[in-house]
């Protein structure tokens, strides 16, 4: 049985942030893996702002140096809204085996009791959380915690910096920062 995390969301860009949870999470647990998941339309947030193939680009440079960070577009190939319900069944179908630990913010661990059928998905998952300030990790679901280094990095505010024609070095890894310069990606226009 593997022990797989995953780590979903816009990635619009990924950022170090990201990266930092992945890695905290992957060796604070023990787990084989951290799958990536980006979102072709996330349910809860307004659509992302790069195409998903810009987004999955950008996600491939940021994973490329850690053999245990894996690129998983099942999302964005179902296309349309994603709920981790569906994302879910769809991975324990095609590898039953594997142990799943979903990762989430703070901010979401409050958000959970109103997630999409999230009573089923407790029997897919368990869930661990990672602290962000301001935010209360209080859940009637069993949520594992993991300390995280502290880093207040964004995607909405690497975006917003771009736009602002300030520095995002050191934000998002060199690859990723190259990429978004070479393509144009965030500036006003």
């Amino acid at each position: 049985m593997k022990r797989i995390g995953i780590l979903g969301g816009t990635f619009d860009p990924p950022h170090i942030g990201h990266l930092i949870i992945a890695e905290t999470v992957r060796t604070e647990l023990q787990l084989e893996e951290i799958w990536f998941i980006p979102t072709f339309e996330p349910p809860h947030k307004l659509e992302a702002t790069m195409d998903a193939e810009s987004r999955i680009d950008m996600l491939k440079l940021a994973l490329a140096d850690n053999n245990s960070f894996i690129l998983n577009t099942i999302e964005v190939e179902r296309s349309g809204k994603s709920y981790t319900i569906d994302t879910m069944k769809q991975l324990k179908d095609t590898f039953p085996d594997n142990e799943y630990y979903f990762i989430i913010g703070a901010d979401m661990v409050e958000y959970l009791p109103k997630w999409y059928r999230i009573d089923e998905l407790l029997q897919l998952v368990r869930f661990v959380g990672v602290k962000r300030v301001g935010y209360s990790m209080e859940s009637p679901f069993p949520i594992t915690e993991v300390d995280i280094p502290f880093v207040d990095v964004s995607s909405s505010n690497i975006r917003e910096r771009i736009s602002e024609n300030k520095s995002i070095k050191y934000l998002v890894p060199n690859s990723v920062h190259t990429y978004i310069k070479e393509h144009g990606f965030y500036e006003k226009g």
